[in-house]
This record gives C-alpha cells, sequence and structure tokens, in this order.
C-alpha cells in the first residue's frame, strides 16, 4: 500500500469506516450534493456562466476583469487599470480606444458626393474686388489681376506636417461672376485622397496667382507631398504665391499679442468669430466622423475653413487700400 493509501486508511478509520483494502483503487471523486426539492417545486437550474463547485453548490463564474469594480482595498484601482490596460494589449486593442461606437444618427453634411468619399461644397455671396487689378506693392508683390487670385486653405490630420499627414479639406476663394466664391473639397473616406487632390488641380489655370497665411511654410508643401505620394503632378509648387503672414508680421508684430490670423482678422478687419471650432479640433472631429460619429463638429470645420477663406480676401483688400492711400496726389 502506497503512502497515500496509508493515509486515507488512517483517515477512514478516524472517521469511523472500514479501511480500504491493499487492491483496492483510491480515487477522490466529490459526488454532487443533491439539494432537496419541495413537491410541486421546480428544481433550481444553474444560470448562464454559472458553475457547480465541488460540494455541489452552484456558483456563479467570475465576471471579466474590465466589468469587475476595483477592490475597495488602497492601490486597487491602480492596480485595476494596469490589469484592464495588459489585457486591452494582449487583445490587441489600442489604450483607451472605444471596442465599439453606436453610429450616429447625424451624419448629414453640406455639398454633393462628386466622386465615391469626396464631397463638394460651394458657398457664394456677394462681392467685388477693389479693382481689377490690384496694387499689391504693400505686399511686395507686382500688380495683378484679382481675376487671377486663388485663395486657399487645408484642415488637415494634424499640425506636425511630414508624410503621415494628410488634407481632409481643401478650401479656395476667388472673385467670380460678381460674387466671392468659396469652394471646398472634404474627404469622407481615406480613399478618396486622389480624386480630392485631382479636382483641386483643375481649379488652377496657368496663370493663377496662390493666396495663403503660413502656406508658404505649411499648406503648399503639405499638398506637394500628398500629390507626389498619389503619383500625380503637382500644381502648387513653384507657382506664384502670396503668404500674407510675412507683410502682417512686417506690420503687426509688437502691436497686437500675436499675429495669428484669428487675431488679425478681429483688429484688422472686426471679425469675431461665434461658436467657432478652433483649428486644433478638426482632426479629431474628421477621425470622429469616420468611426461612425456626428457629423456636427465637422460641419463646423467647414464653416471655420470657409471665414478663413473670407478673411483672407478681406486682409488682401486691405493692403490694397493701403497702398492706394499712400500712392501720392
Amino acid at each position: 500500500m502506497t503512502a497515500l493509501a496509508h493515509k486515507l486508511a488512517r483517515l477512514k478509520q478516524q472517521a469511523g469506516g472500514a479501511a480500504p483494502s491493499a487492491g483496492s483503487v483510491h480515487r477522490l471523486s466529490p459526488q454532487p450534493v443533491e439539494t432537496p426539492v419541495r413537491p410541486g417545486a421546480q428544481p433550481i437550474r444553474p444560470a448562464a456562466g454559472a458553475e457547480r463547485s465541488p460540494s455541489g453548490r452552484i456558483e456563479e463564474a467570475p465576471a471579466p476583469i474590465w466589468e469587475r469594480a476595483p477592490d475597495p482595498a488602497p492601490g486597487a484601482a491602480e492596480r485595476h487599470a494596469r490589469q484592464v490596460a495588459q489585457l486591452r494589449k494582449l487583445m490587441g486593442l489600442r489604450p483607451g480606444a472605444r471596442d465599439w461606437q453606436a453610429p450616429s444618427r447625424d451624419r448629414t453634411l453640406d455639398g454633393e458626393e462628386i466622386a465615391p468619399g469626396l464631397r463638394r461644397i460651394e458657398i457664394r455671396q456677394p462681392a467685388q474686388p477693389p479693382a481689377d487689378v490690384l496694387d499689391l506693392s504693400e505686399l511686395r508683390h507686382e500688380p495683378t489681376e484679382a481675376s487671377r487670385i486663388l485663395a486657399f486653405d487645408t484642415e488637415t490630420t494634424g499640425l506636425a506636417g511630414g508624410t503621415g499627414t494628410r488634407a481632409f479639406m481643401i478650401g479656395a476663394a476667388d472673385w467670380h461672376d460678381g460674387s466671392l466664391r468659396i469652394r471646398q473639397l472634404l474627404m469622407t473616406t481615406l480613399g478618396a485622397e486622389r480624386a480630392m487632390l485631382a479636382e483641386f488641380a483643375r481649379w488652377l489655370s496657368d496663370d493663377t496667382v496662390l493666396l495663403s497665411y503660413n502656406g508658404k511654410s505649411y499648406d503648399r508643401p503639405l499638398l506637394s507631398t500628398r500629390y507626389t505620394l498619389a503619383r500625380l503632378p503637382d500644381p502648387v509648387i513653384g507657382r506664384a504665391h502670396i503668404d500674407l503672414l510675412h507683410p502682417a508680421r512686417r506690420r503687426w508684430r509688437g502691436v497686437w499679442e500675436n499675429c495669428r490670423l484669428a487675431t488679425i482678422e478681429r483688429q484688422v478687419l472686426g471679425v469675431v468669430r461665434e461658436d467657432d471650432l478652433p483649428g486644433s479640433e478638426a482632426p479629431a472631429a474628421w477621425l470622429s466622423y469616420l468611426r461612425g460619429g456626428s457629423a456636427e463638429k465637422l460641419r463646423r470645420v467647414g464653416h471655420h475653413n470657409a471665414q478663413d477663406l473670407r478673411s483672407l480676401t478681406g486682409l488682401l483688400e486691405h493692403f490694397v487700400n493701403l497702398a492706394e492711400r499712400s500712392l501720392p496726389l
């Protein structure tokens, strides 16, 4: 008899039972304990996810760790957060990302779809250029026909630049048929970028002069990178380009708190934006829409972009008027 068998035999004898024989098999097999049922009563059935313990009692299966409330002991919340983070990593989930987001009912966007995942928005308001030929001496630029000016501005997925940053909206404004025409291209899928770039290139003529605010350092290089990656001819590089940031700095640096477009338009043009979505929130608004979120903030991005274009043309008119006032009589 093995040592385990001797031990079991002694325990059996102490309990008042007969000792097992040497050749018998000694195996512990817990027997389920049946719960008495009153006549006419329904037997208790284990719930889904419940388990039966070795003693026969029905026990609830423990909830997943991410559904359990943290232990009230000191430091339990931090341990719980670490455990959840580890589980999310093992499951391939990004930290802080939602596993699932219910689609929003508010998915309406302005404009019309001109290609799969690409929308075109057009706004017109009565306006005339200050002159047919603009005196741009205050901008250190030669006189230029107003019809050649095209103001442009982009809304992008980030401000760092580089190949990982893309423009999800391109806006442009020009004087056309007695009005200021604002056109915007908006991607609603990542696959629409090539169509957007090709459409924007069609808006440019051989003699178009670009107008921007910090576009020489940010918007133009970013678009050039996207055209190169899309294997399309670059229509913006090497083109005549007026960047209003530089003359604004020469004239108002030290006068106002900064030379951001929002500051200059408020101080010089008297433009006060109401319910404006800051440009820093534009990437999150677009990504939220792509994941099925509401279109409300993305529409506000479009309104912000349109106001930037209005301010660009208004600031250009201001510099033209300054040049005319400085002419000798």
